[in-house]
Formats: C-alpha cells, sequence, structure tokens
C-alpha cells in the first residue's frame, strides 16, 4: 500500500511539473513573422504565432509537427493580414497585443493581470493567472474547427472560413443551442427550423447540452447532468500516432478528420454530417441552385441569370438582361416563363393559387407583373419575388420552379463552386472543335486580308456614332465621353424625370436601341473647373466598381454642362421604400440593407484605388436594383461641389441636414468618421423605418437620434419598431450600433469595417456612452 502511495505521488508531482515546463511563455515575451514566429506546444506537435497568409500572415494556432500545416484556429480571422514587421506581444500588463511598429493594431486576448502563458500539447493556448489558474483559452473561441478535448458550449456555434485558404468568417455556422439541439444553418438567419439544414434531434433532451470531442474520435453531446443524449460518431479509432479534428468546411458540412503521424498524406474523412453535398443551404447564392454530379456540388444559375463574380458563388446570380415594363406598349408581353423542374427553393412567396395544371400556374404569373417565378407543386402555385434562396435540385421531389425571363434568354450551364465549367458530352464537343478548326483554318487567309483593309482604314479613327443617332455603351473600364447632344437624344430631350438629388435632375434614357436602360444626372451648381480636372475625377469615380455601388457607365463635360451617366436602378431610392407604408420591407430584409450599405462604404473608405469620403449618406442616395440590392449613388461627386450651394447643404458644410456629423459645425476636419455619422443617423430610420426627423409627431419623438437614446436609456425598445416581429436582442444590438456611430467625439465611432462585423454578429458591442449633445442641424 505505501508503494502504490508513493507511485501515486510521484505520477501526480510529474504531471505538474511537465505542466510547467509547458508554461514557457512569460510577460514581455514577443514574436515576429521571420525572426521568432511560434511558440510551440512540449509536444512540437501544435504552434501558436504567426503563419503565412495571402501576401502577409496571420496569428492563429496550427500543426507545425506534420508536413501538411494544418490551422486550428485565428485570432481576429475578419481582420487583413499584417505585414512583416508586425508584433505579438504578450505584454507587461499580460494582455496579448498584436503591434505594427508602436502602434497597437488588436488585442488577440484580454487578459490582463495573467502572469504567463502556454501552448499545450492538446493544442489549446491558454493564459495563467497569478495563482496558475487558466484565465483565458483559445478553446472558449472556436473558429471552424474542434480539437479534442475541446467542447462546444450551450449558446455557441463554429462558422466556416470563407474559402480553403483563407480563413475569414464564411457563410455556413453549426450551433449548440441552449434547447439541446445541435443545427447547422446559413449565417445571418434566425436560429429556426426553415432555415436548418442538420439536426441532431435532441432539442428538449437536457440544459446545458454541449458537444464534446474525446481522442479516439468519439463526438457526442452531454446534459448538465453529464448523461450522454447522442452519439454523432461511435469514438473507438485507432488512436497510437493518429491525431483527430472536426471542423465545419467551406461547403457548409462538418466532418471528422484523421490524420497519422507516421505517414505522408492528406487528412481523412472518418464521418461527415451529411452525405448530400447540396444540402448545405445557399451554397450557390441567391438565384443559384446546387446539383449534385458524381458526389460533387454543382451550381447553376437560373433562366436568364449570369454568375456576379466569376469563381464566388456566394455573391449569387443576377440577371442577363435589363427588366423593363411587364407589357409593351402595343399590349404583347415581353417575357416567357422558364420551366427548372425537381427544385426545391425557401418559400417566400406572397400569393398561393390552387390551379390544377403547372402550365396554368405558368400562365397566372405571367399574367402578373409583381410576379417573377413561381413554384408549382401537389396543384399549389406559389407566386415569388427575386431573388430566389436555398435552392437545390432534388429529383425524388415533384417541384416545379417557372422563372419570368425575357423573350431571348440563354439557357443556363453548370459550373462547380469553383467556377470550373462542365462538360457533359465531351466526344461531341471535342467534333466540335475539330470542326470549326478546320473551318478557320480554310477561311484563315481571306479573314486576314479582310483584317488587314479595316484595321488599315480604321487605324486612328475615333469611334463616333451611328448616322441614326444609336448610342451604345462599350465595356470598357474607364466610363467614356458623350457629347450634349447625344445624351438629348438618350433621354428624349430630357423628357423624363425619374428623381431629384442633391447635384441635380436624373432623368431616364435608353441605350444600343433601347436595350439598355440608363439613369442621367444632369448636374447643378458644380465647380468650374478644367475638363482635364473633371475627366479625372470621373474616371476615379469610374474604377470604383463593388456590387453595392451604383456604377457609373459616363459621362459629359460639354461647354457649361456637366451629365453622368449610371446604370438604372429600377426599383427607386431606399427612401421610397422605407417612407412608403405599403413598401416597407421586413426586418431581416432592412438588417440585409444595412449590411449592403455598410459593405458599399467600407469599400469606398478602405479598398478602393483611391479613398473616397462620400459626405452625404442619406435613404434617399442608397438606390435599389431590381433583386432588391442596395447600392450607393453620388460617391466622389462631394468635391465638384460649390461651397455656396444651400438648397440641401448648408453654407461651408457638405451633407444634408440632419444626416451631417458634428464636426462640420465645429471646423473640425473631416475624415471617413462624418459617414459613419450618417451612417448611424440611417440606420435608426432603417430600424424604425422614418424619418430622422418627423415634426408631425410629438415633440420627444420628432428627432429620431434623441427618441431612440431615451428609448435605449428606459429599455423601451420595442416602441421603436412598433407592432412589427423582430428579436429583440437584435434590436438591442442594432440601437447600441447606432448610439456608437453618432457619438460627437469622431474617435469613438467605430471604423466601417468594425460596423459591418458588428452588424454580421462577429463582434460584441459594448454599452456606448449617451453621446455629449444632440446638436441641432434642422
Amino acid at each position: 500500500m505505501d508503494f502504490i502511495t508513493l507511485l501515486f505521488l510521484f505520477s501526480a508531482f510529474f504531471t505538474a511539473s511537465a505542466q510547467q515546463i509547458q508554461s514557457n511563455v512569460s510577460r514581455s515575451s514577443s514574436l515576429t513573422p521571420t525572426t521568432n514566429p511560434t511558440w510551440l506546444s512540449r509536444s512540437g506537435l501544435y504552434a501558436f504565432g504567426f503563419y503565412k497568409q495571402d501576401n502577409g500572415y496571420a496569428v492563429g494556432i496550427f500543426m507545425a509537427g506534420i508536413p501538411e500545416k494544418t490551422v486550428v484556429w485565428t485570432a481576429k480571422r475578419d481582420d487583413p493580414p499584417v505585414s512583416s514587421n508586425a508584433t505579438l506581444l504578450f505584454a507587461s500588463d499580460g494582455s496579448l497585443v498584436l503591434q505594427m511598429g508602436q502602434e497597437q493594431v488588436a488585442v488577440v486576448a484580454e487578459s490582463s493581470g495573467s502572469a504567463s502563458a502556454s501552448m499545450l500539447n492538446s493544442g489549446n493556448f491558454v493564459i495563467y493567472g497569478s495563482d496558475q489558474g487558466i484565465i483565458w483559452e483559445s478553446f472558449d473561441y472556436p473558429t471552424d474547427t474542434l480539437l479534442p478535448s475541446q467542447r462546444l458550449f450551450a449558446g455557441s456555434e463554429i462558422v466556416s472560413s470563407i474559402s480553403d485558404t483563407r480563413p475569414s468568417t464564411g457563410i455556413f455556422r453549426l450551433k449548440m443551442q441552449n434547447d439541446g439541439n445541435l443545427v447547422q444553418y446559413p449565417v445571418d438567419t434566425p436560429d429556426t427550423a426553415p432555415y436548418a439544414y442538420y439536426a441532431s434531434g435532441t432539442n428538449g433532451l437536457g440544459d446545458n447540452v454541449t458537444l464534446n470531442f474525446d481522442a479516439d474520435g468519439h463526438l457526442y453531446l452531454l446534459n448538465a447532468t453529464s448523461f450522454n443524449i447522442r452519439n454523432l460518431t461511435d469514438g473507438g479509432y485507432p488512436t497510437k500516432e493518429t491525431i483527430y479534428l472536426m471542423r465545419i468546411d467551406v461547403d457548409g458540412i462538418f466532418r471528422l478528420y484523421s490524420h497519422n503521424l507516421t505517414q505522408k498524406g492528406n487528412w481523412s474523412t472518418v464521418w461527415s454530417s451529411s452525405s448530400d453535398v447540396c444540402s448545405p443551404k445557399g451554397l450557390c447564392g441567391l438565384n443559384g441552385f446546387c446539383v449534385t454530379n458524381n458526389q460533387k456540388a454543382e451550381c447553376v444559375c437560373l433562366p436568364g441569370f449570369e454568375m456576379v463574380q466569376q469563381g464566388n458563388w456566394t455573391a449569387g446570380c443576377e440577371r442577363n438582361f435589363t427588366v423593363e415594363s411587364c407589357k409593351s406598349k402595343n399590349g404583347d408581353i415581353k417575357y416567357n416563363m422558364q420551366e427548372v423542374a425537381n427544385t426545391i427553393w425557401e418559400d417566400a412567396s406572397y400569393s398561393a393559387l390552387t390551379v390544377p395544371f403547372k402550365d396554368s400556374c405558368s400562365q397566372a404569373c405571367l399574367a402578373d407583373c409583381n410576379c417573377e417565378a413561381v413554384l408549382f407543386k401537389d396543384r399549389t402555385c406559389q407566386k415569388q419575388r427575386l431573388p430566389l434562396r436555398y435552392g437545390r435540385r432534388q429529383l425524388t421531389d415533384s417541384t416545379v420552379a417557372f422563372i419570368k425571363v425575357s423573350t431571348s434568354t440563354p439557357t443556363p450551364t453548370p459550373t462547380t463552386p469553383n467556377g470550373n465549367m462542365q462538360r457533359e458530352n465531351k466526344k461531341e464537343i471535342r467534333v466540335n472543335i475539330l470542326i470549326i478548326s478546320a473551318s478557320i483554318g480554310a477561311l484563315g487567309c481571306m479573314m486576314l486580308v479582310i483584317s488587314a483593309i479595316v484595321l488599315y482604314k480604321n487605324h486612328f479613327r475615333y469611334k463616333k456614332l451611328s448616322c441614326d443617332g444609336n448610342v451604345e455603351l462599350s465595356d470598357d473600364f474607364a466610363p467614356r465621353s458623350f457629347t450634349y447632344s447625344e445624351l438629348e437624344k438618350v433621354t428624349d430631350g430630357f423628357r423624363e424625370e425619374i428623381g431629384r438629388g442633391s447635384f441635380g435632375a436624373v432623368f431616364k434614357g435608353a441605350m444600343s436601341n433601347g436595350q439598355k436602360v440608363v439613369a442621367v444626372k444632369r448636374l447643378e451648381k458644380v465647380l468650374a473647373e478644367g475638363e482635364r480636372e473633371f475627366q479625372t475625377e470621373m474616371k476615379v469615380i469610374g474604377r470604383t466598381h463593388h456590387r453595392n455601388l451604383v456604377r457609373l457607365l459616363g459621362y459629359c463635360h460639354d461647354g457649361s454642362h456637366r451629365l453622368l451617366v449610371y446604370e438604372y436602378m429600377s426599383n427607386g431610392s431606399l427612401a421610397d421604400i422605407l417612407f412608403t407604408p405599403e413598401k416597407q420591407p421586413c426586418w431581416d430584409e432592412r438588417m440585409g440593407i444595412a449590411r449592403n450599405v455598410a459593405r458599399g462604404i467600407l469599400y469606398l473608405h478602405e479598398e478602393c484605388e483611391q479613398q473616397i469620403i462620400h459626405c452625404d449618406i442619406k435613404p434617399q442616395n442608397i438606390l435599389m436594383d431590381e433583386c432588391g440590392c442596395a447600392k450607393i449613388s453620388d460617391f466622389g461627386l462631394a468635391k465638384l461641389l460649390k461651397p455656396d450651394q444651400t438648397r440641401t447643404f448648408t453654407a461651408g458644410i457638405r451633407g444634408t441636414k440632419g444626416y451631417v456629423a458634428p464636426e462640420w459645425h465645429r471646423k473640425l476636419p473631416i475624415t471617413v468618421k462624418a459617414d459613419v455619422y450618417s451612417y448611424g443617423i440611417m440606420l435608426f430610420e432603417i430600424i424604425c423605418c422614418r424619418k430622422s426627423v418627423d415634426w408631425n409627431l410629438p415633440e420627444e419623438e420628432s428627432v429620431l437620434d434623441e427618441w431612440v437614446c431615451d428609448c435605449f436609456e428606459s429599455g423601451n425598445l420595442t416602441e421603436l419598431v412598433g407592432n412589427e416581429v423582430a428579436d429583440k436582442k437584435q434590436v438591442e444590438r442594432m440601437v447600441k450600433l447606432g448610439l456608437w456611430c453618432i457619438q460627437d467625439d469622431p474617435s469613438l465611432r467605430p471604423s466601417m469595417k468594425k460596423v459591418l462585423l458588428m452588424l454580421e454578429g462577429t463582434v460584441d458591442i459594448p454599452v456606448p456612452p449617451k453621446p455629449d449633445s444632440f446638436l441641432s442641424t434642422i
């Protein structure tokens, strides 16, 4: 008995000593990407520190002890990579911070008062307090991966990466719900059954349920009494020289992987949550659907649609034709219906009919100008508006979708989610290639002669309009220049005014024989700069391409005339739909609009070739395309405005009354934070579906930002959304974000990057201070 006791004491001493050896990072220690990049675990398998990411470096945890370097955790995953002169410092106050020179870039771990840190053999990076208790650990903040001994607690989730090579937040999540159910959803969706595509079926089987992971590959759910309520995997897999990890992959499926440390090769899949690669909802983006081909997922755009961004299916598909009025002047229908069989979509119908045949359903949509698609099944005809979401082909389902398209729409071609074209009949294509090649060879000499003649005659000629006045737009990167007379013809003498904004009136026009509708803005009271300076500004604006910016197609600098030609936004402005009760979008749609606008402003501030401060963010300058996507207009124009214009701008101040930041009035330097302030005011309008100032309301509610602040302090946030059904926590988050945006001190306002992360729910929003004052700009 004494021998056993001695052996036990020796074992305990050895274990304690090993833990001390692993606690090998002291305060004031630091890492750099090139000279001292990592802190290793005692086994040498795991490393914490810098790893290569794109053209820079990220901070995270990865397996350094195997040839296939595998990242299992990334700090600040949505921040851009840092350069080689960055430093990761375990500061003297105990916090773990990332620095560029002397400037602090990010706090990796809030651990003030810590004494030491360690990269453990489990893959967990921990920070100890003075009593050697753990006060922070990476296991508590998983990204897309779980390691053996790591748990996913109730209310927590892991989110896929955006791609196999980029760790930024992706589009799928796995959540351990408080009701005991482990469920997979697309990101930015409610935790409700219509959005789920995998569930463990354990809801109601216990409180504080956790997802647990053992070293033998056993994945299972335990309730608060440590009772096993569900095995996801049986476990018992080999553990000798074999390691495991669980990850929610880019494609939305979470899998258990194994790797033999003695063998070279990639990770092997042991188990997956689904064998259907098309089961994750949203894999193919808006207006796209997933098709399984040889156990691989392929994405197909709806008829009449094309990919928004080649190689990126997350962006979805957009129409390849211009939407016009439902019927022509003589009453002829301009559209037909194209069938997409055996597909499942999200049910977002605005009307449901009972009809005997699918053709009757198709005709019902064709006759309804508000209908853009219908789903027919079991005599039920559901009318839909675009976009369609969560599409997938399921041959066992009899649902037929009909899509309203232009009368000349090409047939869609299936592609993989990586954007590579699929050929279903390679033999036939090879034959066609041979025939075409032979034809080209036979006609080659003739074409060369003809081409030489054409090139000789047109070598130094500029592109001109045809004599009949038919104006066309080229697909060149830069906007093209128009004469005033050309734009007079395009707009039929500026006949149809479709809006009036801060810079002047906007007219509807048509080009390319009426096939392309455009918006022509006639600038008023702009600076009389020279032609070269004006063209320079136009080229800068023309090079700003983003899906949430209205694209500039051309301009006119003809004498005193200044005009701009934009893509046409068929659904008007955000103000049109936000302040018109019958058009108001639901809460989720409004939050989508808020995110879209934030993405556009972020691009202007940080991502475009030359930084642009908009200076006039407001609902009237947010336009809506045919798919309901919000796009920012009038960017880059503020510097063209005369300082004495006072119709919508205050004297010496660029920006609309009610939206301008306090620094304009104080004659302080104007930075991108002025746009953040305006965005905050507009966010309140989006939340409440009302204007920032409305004197028809009671006095205490007339100024929106003051009323929102009062409701926040009194805890009466439900008043802001009235009878609308909206998640209270989400309303609170958005209100707190708006209050941060309108802080009087610009340094307290978040950057648009941080605003977007808060909107997407990836960053906590602390309680904001009350703004120092509410300046009257009315």
